[in-house]
């Protein structure tokens, strides 16, 4: 039996976030859709779910046409089962990961991000697998004062944090 592992970047249209999960079962589509519906008025997304058996398409759902496209191409470029990938505008992924997070099919989520995305694939016979993701970039160096100044106004600019 033989494995091999493959890099693959993830095509998400700049600055949008993503959310990159495993799930277990086909109802996780409709799930997903319905959280996103009811999380975040003005939310566009587009979603798409790796089915891993039967015919194994990809189930796509969302209401905006080019996120769905974008959510298809993740899903294609990884072509990993039981895999989804939920592109999202106007809207962040606080907003909703709890809420995803609790979805009874979610197995675990890989990342959540606006960042560049990199999927560590692992191929065998039987199919692809996900083995990890590279979240954007390394680190630089640690905050000083005027970046912890920086991050804390970053926070209260978004609402996260009382003034």
């Amino acid at each position: 039996m033989q494995i091999t592992f493959e890099l693959v970047q993830l095509p998400v249209p700049q600055d949008l976030n993503i959310i990159v999960g495993q799930s277990h079962f086909i109802k996780t589509v409709e799930d997903l859709a319905e959280i996103m519906a009811g999380s975040v008025p003005g939310v566009l997304y587009g979603l798409a779910f790796n089915e891993a058996s039967g015919p194994c398409l990809v189930r796509t759902e969302g209401n905006d046409p080019d996120l769905v496209q974008a959510a298809k191409d993740c899903a294609f470029s990884v072509g990993a089962g039981h895999t989804f990938y939920l592109i999202m505008k106007h809207a962040y992924p606080i907003n909703v990961l709890d809420r995803i997070k609790a979805c009874p099919e979610v197995c675990q989520i890989y990342c959540a991000t606006a960042n560049p995305i990199q999927v560590v694939v692992a191929q065998s016979e039987q199919g692809r697998g996900i083995m990890g993701v590279i979240d954007g970039s390394s680190p630089k160096g640690v905050e000083g004062d005027s970046d912890k100044a920086d991050r804390k106004g970053l926070l209260r600019r978004f609402g996260y944090k009382l003034a």
